[in-house]
């Protein structure tokens, strides 16, 4: 590996592909990214726009998502893209345990957004309040303030389960468009 990466240094050109094989990653098939960013686009005849929303996380689920822009997960190579806005958004992304203090930013984040909207419950907390429940501060899931079409299971959830999640995202939301 070392001699190669020399080489290409040397040379300045890639001619060969370096490619990485961890059990936790995506696996990569040389023409699998295209087919999958073709799925997304044919379906939706455009990108997936997702709104993150942080309810009350304790950051697990939210470094995990980081990944999803890094080189070995490249989600931006799957025609998915976050935004800084509910109103440019096809998808709203919960993460954590929605507390008192969250629900009625959540509450109008959905509301912000165009239909047909979807929303994706990222993580336990999301899905069913993990390890924190209900308390005087704590709502509990997101199902509890928003409708909720996807669940990503995980504590955190890994970044190629979420791939596989906004991907499914993408399937649901063709079929309301």
């Amino acid at each position: 590996m070392l001699k190669l990466l020399e080489r290409l240094l040397k040379d300045k050109v890639a001619t060969e592909a370096i490619t990485f094989k961890e059990g936790e990653a995506m696996p990569y098939l040389p023409d699998g990214t295209k087919v999958t960013a073709d799925i997304i686009k044919s379906r939706l005849g455009r990108s997936l726009h997702v709104r993150h929303l942080d309810a009350g996380s304790c950051n697990a689920c939210d470094f995990e998502m980081g990944a999803l822009s890094n080189p070995l997960y490249d989600l931006h190579r799957y025609g998915i893209h976050f935004d800084a806005s509910p109103r440019h958004a096809d998808l709203l992304m919960v993460t954590g345990v929605v507390t008192r203090n969250l629900a009625e930013a959540l509450k109008r984040s959905y509301e912000a957004m165009p239909e047909p909207r979807l929303v994706m419950a990222c993580g336990d907390c999301a899905i069913d309040g993990g390890a924190y429940g209900e308390s005087y501060a704590i709502v509990g899931p997101a199902e509890k303030v928003v409708p909720v079409d996807i669940y990503v299971p995980g504590c955190p959830p890994r970044p190629n389960v979420m791939i596989a999640g906004l991907i499914a995202a993408a399937d649901m939301l063709a079929e309301r468009l």
